[in-house]
């Protein structure tokens, strides 16, 4: 079976991760663990790019070997995070492992003897921040980059390029052709414009410095780090190495990026499988920016915020939730500390985790805390359940639409709110009679198998939630681990049995000091 395969952008270890960083990552981590609950076999892919001027400045302006100081973030920053973020991806690639930068180097010669690059010479803008070569169209008044702020440089230097702008009519094509290969709406609108404007060959080596792959056939030169960066997707799943692992996880089903390395992802790299005769990946998703103050969040504006001054308040799996629950995946989306702490309160504490802690506390009280049995199945809870897990499954799985998504489960949280505000199990438990205690049953009962699908339908986006209330609802005796609960599956009512052992935990999610 071929792997359903996500990548994040490799990321530039300049400086240490921030919230933008983590917003794509963990969207891809929730995207493939969302995956691997519906039975595939997935593969997910993030890492680290480590060549360029910019890493090569940064490394000099610290007194350190670019390698060491790719070392130092990456052991220090870049790992420590994404296991702190519960991060699960299979692989994690670095552009200066050997697996790498043997495989660039034969991917580039093949395509110069192919007669794919040619010598010429450059003369331009170059943005440093970026690594990219600019049109002076692209630059605001004074020759700033439009992302960075900053002022570009100009460069004059002999350089190595690839024949893309004559893969303009083949890239129409195939966008023509695969609608969905490039989304949202918007990204796709804005590549297929950009290429039709009319594409300059690219340059692929720089020689002004020496801090990246070196061109194979010419050693005055290294790889332009871009070529180098988009690479990674293929060598770190067997490209030139692994034959058997390279059929069964390539292409890509989906590159998450950023909008602003669209075109890398859109346009160059799809050139150069062509080139290549490779497939092509299913999907280039682009998301949205974080912003602060209406900038983008970046290091280099000095708005990165670090992921862990939220977690070290609101928790990982809070921090999961909320940027994608609070900005529909690809659009730009400003943070608040205010925002946070009000969907923290209404939609986490009040809504979802009072509810765990109130059908626990009933069950614990009234029936010892053993699950009863219902006299009936409650339809309006049972066919919410399902439509809920329908409606998810296609919104995060299929769509990428994680705010979506995650709106239709907490709809189904709040309906089951209500369905116990209205049923009022603290009433009927003042009835001793058979049928009070079979009403009260069926009442309890429902709330708790609500709860079951909820937990296997969260667990993709809170992990650390998910299998708290898993256990409290006495699911894994009777049902097995959580991580291997179905998704298609979380809409099957009547799952879990009579007589589990319901016990009320820790809060799942503890009102916060202001």
């Amino acid at each position: 079976m071929a792997a359903y395969y996500v990548t994040t952008p490799i990321y530039y270890v300049n400086d240490a991760p921030h919230l933008g960083h983590a917003y794509t990552t963990v969207a891809g981590d929730v995207l493939t663990r969302w995956h691997r609950q519906r039975g595939e076999d997935v593969w997910f892919l993030t890492g680290t790019d480590e060549h360029g001027q910019k890493i090569m400045r940064t490394a000099d302006a610290n007194g350190v070997t670019p390698q060491e100081w790719a070392d130092k973030l990456v052991a220090e920053a870049w790992r420590p995070l994404w296991e702190h973020l519960e991060i699960a991806n299979d692989d994690f690639i670095r552009t200066t492992e050997p697996r790498h930068t043997q495989r660039v180097q034969e991917f580039v010669q093949d395509l110069y003897d192919k007669g794919e690059i040619y010598k010429g010479s450059y003369t331009g803008p170059y943005c440093v921040g970026c690594e990219e070569f600019k049109s002076p169209g692209e630059l605001l008044e004074g020759d700033l980059c439009p992302i960075h702020k900053r002022p570009v440089e100009w460069l004059e230097e002999d350089n190595y390029f690839f024949k893309l702008s004559e893969y303009g009519p083949r890239l129409l094509e195939f966008y023509e052709n695969n609608p969905t290969f490039i989304q949202p709406a918007s990204a796709r609108n804005e590549v297929v414009q950009f290429v039709k404007s009319g594409l300059q060959d690219l340059s692929i080596s720089r020689s002004s410095f020496d801090w990246g792959i070196p061109i194979p056939w010419d050693g005055k030169h290294v790889i332009y780090v871009w070529v180098d960066a988009l690479l990674n997707y293929a060598t770190a799943v067997g490209y030139g190495s692994d034959q058997e692992k390279f059929d069964r996880v390539w292409p890509a089903d989906v590159h998450l990026v950023g909008k602003d390395i669209l075109r890398f992802h859109a346009v160059i790299w799809p050139a150069m499988l062509m080139a290549q005769g490779l497939p092509l990946p299913g999907r280039v998703f682009a998301n949205g920016w974080l912003m602060v103050g209406g900038e983008k969040m970046s290091k280099s504006n000095l708005t990165g915020i670090s992921p862990r001054q939220l977690t070290e308040h609101f928790g990982v799996d809070a921090y999961r939730y909320y940027f994608l629950r609070a900005i529909p995946f690809g659009q730009d989306g400003s943070f608040s500390w205010e925002d946070f702490s009000a969907r923290y309160t209404s939609e986490l504490a009040n809504d979802f985790g009072n509810l765990a802690s109130r059908v626990a506390a009933m069950v614990g009280k009234y029936f010892d805390g053993k699950l009863p049995a219902p006299a009936a199945e409650t339809p309006e809870i049972s066919g919410a359940l399902a439509t809920a897990v329908t409606n998810a499954d296609r919104a995060i799985g299929d769509d990428l639409d994680f705010a979506g998504g995650l709106a239709h489960i907490f709809d189904f949280v709040r309906k089951v709110n209500l369905y116990l505000s209205e049923q009022e199990p603290w009433k009927v438990a003042k009835d001793d009679s058979p049928e009070g205690r079979a009403k009260l049953a069926t009442i309890l009962y429902t709330a708790a198998e609500a709860l079951r699908g909820v937990a296997v339908l969260l667990n993709p986006v809170m992990p650390a939630t998910a299998e708290k209330l898993w256990v409290s609802l006495g699911a894994e005796e009777h049902l097995g681990p959580l991580a291997k609960q179905r998704i298609a599956e979380a809409g099957t009512w009547g799952r879990l049995p009579e007589g589990a052992t319901v016990t009320k935990g820790e809060i799942l999610f503890p009102r916060l000091e202001s």
